[in-house]
This record gives structure tokens, C-alpha cells and sequence, in this order.
């Protein structure tokens, strides 16, 4: 039955995929606890500790029995969550109870289960974002030669083409995706250190042994999936890599925010629109309205990423020495929120990308409105070619200029400068090569190439990498409500 009583998380019920929600949940993060105190007791086992494969055994078959209530009354009595969740395992495994959590600290299965999460998640998104450059390129391929007004100070300016503005867009999702491979190969683990990540407790159960620490070390990383644990830590691995991680995540959330306000402007334009439903409404007054909700969405769950950048860097800045445990409570909400509001933005920007919708009529009646104006320094120059004085060319071509401008914004008129061009006698030598001049393929300089070898040059071996996801993954995403 549906609670209505207690607050429950947009990112859950509304936006986050399953998948992400189950890495951030209760159930895989006390399993993945479990896991990792079985972790530990193989390697200490298989360096010499007195672990039988009985106790190994009993714990592996209660790794998803988890009792949530008893945990949470145990807890209330220790006001420790880590002891908690030892003494209701340690209950269901009576054999094995005497080596659990054997000679470690609660940031032995909080932390690493943290970076075993952000692994996760990390792998999750990679893939999700290079679906929707894969996207992005398809589209920007098909539109390279579509000529459009070009805006600077959203005000028009030299053309452009609707696949070379995508380039943008792709450029930046493509650092985004370098930023996030860079947190996801930089990752390590926080293995096995001690309460202040000296290896005390380790060096004692293995009587002095160093090496045998170094060992364990290593081999609980192996056996989590990780190549390398972080050489040195205090009690917690350094919060500086949290920093790291939301820092690429909120970036992403600022290129998202920019493209989808793009599409945004381009939809008030009618230039341009994202997917709409045959069902979908865009307004409970206004009938008629197709409002760009999906983009909507992504700039104000991006809104929400980009801020919570902050609360990781006051975190780190406030650690103290080995640890504080004032990490803790702004970790749970920062590190999940994150992922899942990353998670959430590029599922609805995935689905805007699969089905961007162009109107290249409406395009074409922009740029006839402008494009007089910009055909200006052209006409200057076939007349000079004529054999015309410059700036006697300049000067004619400035009145006419001013007095169809004051039929556009006095009068609301369309732009007249050609027809006005065409009866004055002066322009006769070039009356003829008219239509060129003003013919839009040719104001567009190098902008189909430069999507060509963009997309051949920069995107392409980014792809490469994600190629079996993208094959497996053609179908078009829907979204939740």
C-alpha cells in the first residue's frame, strides 16, 4: 500500500531509475556489508588466521537475509550502526560470530561499501551518457548542411547550421564523459586500514607479520573488484574524492542545463521541439501550448546537482586530522542525491535526444528575416568587384539598411532591404547575381565539415569505447511521470 504520510524522495518515487536506486538502497548497502566481512574473513584465512571454511559458508548464506527492524532496534540500544548490523548478523550466524569484522573499524564496511557504490553508479552513467552523444551525432549528422541564424547575445548574428550548434552541445558532454571516466579509473579502495588507518589491529592478529598486512590489504581489494587501494588513509579514505566525483557530476548537471535551455529558446522560436506525446498536455488552461517539459525537468534537476557540489567541498574542508564523524550525516544525503538526480537528468535527456524534433520552414522564415541585413557585406563586395567606390556602396547600402529596419520595428513589417535594393539604379550591375548572394548555404562557411571531422575525429573514438551498450540499447527510453 502507498504511504501518503511520510515524506518520500521525488529522485525514488518520480524520477530515478530502478537500477540506481537499488545501488543507493538499504538492501545492497548492509548485503554489500556482509560481503565485505566475508571479504575480510577469506583473506585472513587464506594468509593463516584460524577461519574455518564452515564459518565462511554460513555467512555467505545469509548475505541477503537482513532483518531491517531488528537492526534498527539493536541500533537504538548501541547508537552505533555499523555494531548494529555485526550483532543481528553475528545472531543469524553463530558459528562464524567470533571472527566478524575481525580486527577491523566501521569505516571497514561504511566507506568501502561507499566507493563499491560509487563504482557502481559511475558504471551506470558512463554508459547513459554515451547513448545520448550517440544521439546527439546521429542528429547533428542528418542536420550538418541546415543552415539557421546563429545567435550572440540572443540576438542574430552570422549563420550557423542546426548540426554544427549540436557540436556544441556534444563538445560539451564529451569532457563531461572524460571527467567521469577519469573519477571512475582514478577510484581505489579504502581496504583494510585500521581505526586511524595505520594497520594496528591488523599487525597484531598476524603477530608483527608486515608483510601478511600488506597482503590482506591487497587481496580484500581484489576480491571487491578493485586493482588498487588508496596507499595512505586516516580513518576514512580522503573525502577529497567525493569532492572529485560530485565536482564531475555537477559539471555534467551545468552542460545539460545549457543544452537543454538551448532547446528551450529554440522551442519559444518554433524552431525546434523535444518529443511530445499524441496525449501529452501542455497546459491544464491553454490547449493549444507544447511546452518544453522534459527540458524543463533536466534545468531544474541540474539546478539541484550543481549546488550540492558545495556540501562535498565543506566536507572535506571540515575533516579533522584522522576523522570527524560530521561527514557522515551530509555524506548519506549528498552522495545519493547526486547520482540519483545525475541519473534522473540524463534518462529525460536521453529521451529528448532519441526524438528532437526540427522545423526547417520556421528556420527558413527567420533567416529570410534577418538574412538581408547579413547579405550586406556581400552585395558591398560583388558591387566593388563591379568596379564601385567602397565606401559610396557603404554608404547606400546604410540608408536602405536603416530605412527597412524602420519597417520592421515601426511598423512591423517584413524586411524589405532587397526589394528596395533591386529598384535602385546604383545596385544595377549585380541585380543579377542577387539570388546567390543571398542563397543561406553560402553564409554558412565551414560549419558541415567541421561537423564531419568533429564527429569523425572527437566523438567517434569515444564511442568506440561504449559500442556494445549502444548496440544493445537502440530502443527509445520513456520516462516516468
Amino acid at each position: 500500500m502507498e504511504n501518503h504520510h511520510g515524506y518520500i524522495s521525488p529522485l525514488s518515487s518520480r524520477y530515478s531509475s530502478t537500477e540506481m536506486q537499488y545501488l543507493f538502497s538499504n538492501q545492497n548497502k548492509f548485503s554489500t556489508w556482509r560481503k565485505l566481512w566475508i571479504m575480510l574473513a577469506k583473506a585472513e584465512q587464506e594468509l593463516g588466521l584460524q577461519i574455518s571454511d564452515d564459518q565462511i559458508s554460513e555467512m555467505e548464506k545469509n548475505i541477503d537475509n537482513i532483518d531491517f527492524s531488528e537492526a534498527a532496534e539493536e541500533e537504538k540500544l548501541t547508537r552505533h550502526d555499523v555494531m548494529a548490523h555485526v550483532h543481528v548478523f553475528a545472531r543469524q550466524c553463530p558459528l562464524a560470530a567470533p571472527i566478524i569484522h575481525l580486527g577491523a573499524t566501521s569505516c571497514y564496511v561504511g566507506d568501502n561499501t561507499d566507493l563499491l557504490i560509487i563504482k557502481g553508479a559511475l558504471e551506470l552513467l558512463l554508459p547513459r551518457l554515451a547513448q545520448i552523444i550517440h544521439s546527439l551525432s546521429k542528429f547533428s549528422e542528418e542536420h550538418k548542411d541546415l543552415p539557421t541564424l546563429g545567435f550572440t547575445h540572443l540576438q542574430p548574428a552570422q549563420l550557423t547550421t542546426v548540426g554544427k550548434r549540436c557540436t556544441l552541445w556534444i563538445q560539451d558532454l564529451l569532457m563531461d564523459e572524460r571527467a567521469l571516466s577519469r573519477c571512475l579509473e582514478d577510484l581505489k579502495f579504502r581496504g583494510v586500514k585500521g581505526t586511524t588507518g595505520t594497520q594496528a589491529s591488523f599487525l597484531q592478529l598476524f603477530n608483527g607479520d608486515r608483510e601478511k598486512v600488506k597482503a590482506l590489504d591487497k587481496r580484500v581489494a581484489e576480491l571487491a573488484g578493485f586493482k588498487h587501494c588508496y596507499a595512505v588513509t586516516g580513518q576514512t579514505y580522503s573525502r577529497k574524492v567525493d569532492l572529485e566525483v560530485v565536482s564531475a557530476l555537477a559539471s555534467l548537471g551545468a552542460s545539460v542545463s545549457k543544452i537543454c535551455s538551448d532547446i528551450r529558446h529554440l522551442a519559444n522560436m518554433k524552431e525546434l521541439e523535444e518529443p511530445f506525446e499524441t496525449t501529452q498536455i501542455g497546459s491544464s488552461a491553454m490547449a493549444y501550448k507544447r511546452n518544453p517539459m522534459r527540458s524543463e525537468r533536466c534545468c531544474a534537476l541540474a539546478r539541484h546537482l550543481i549546488t550540492l557540489v558545495m556540501n562535498a567541498a565543506h566536507t572535506h574542508a571540515s575533516q579533522w586530522l584522522e576523522r570527524t564523524l560530521d561527514d557522515s550525516a551530509n555524506r548519506r544525503l549528498t552522495l545519493s542525491e547526486s547520482f540519483l538526480t545525475a541519473d534522473a537528468m540524463l534518462l529525460t535527456l536521453l529521451n529528448i535526444s532519441q526524438g528532437i524534433v526540427v522545423y526547417p520552414k520556421v528556420i527558413e522564415r527567420h533567416i529570410r528575416d534577418e538574412l538581408p541585413f547579413m547579405s550586406t557585406e556581400n552585395i558591398i563586395m560583388a558591387m566593388v568587384k563591379k568596379g564601385n567606390d567602397r565606401q559610396e556602396c557603404h554608404e547606400k547600402i546604410r540608408i536602405l539598411s536603416q530605412e527597412a529596419g524602420a519597417q520592421v520595428k515601426k511598423y512591423g513589417k517584413d524586411n524589405d532591404l532587397i526589394e528596395r535594393i533591386k529598384v535602385d539604379a546604383y545596385f544595377k550591375p549585380i541585380i543579377n547575381e542577387l539570388s546567390d548572394l543571398l542563397n543561406p548555404n553560402s553564409f554558412t562557411g565551414r560549419a558541415s565539415e567541421q561537423v564531419e571531422e568533429f564527429l569523425a575525429e572527437e566523438v567517434a573514438p569515444v564511442l568506440k569505447k561504449y559500442a556494445n551498450c549502444i548496440a544493445k540499447c537502440t530502443e527509445t527510453i520513456f520516462l516516468k511521470i
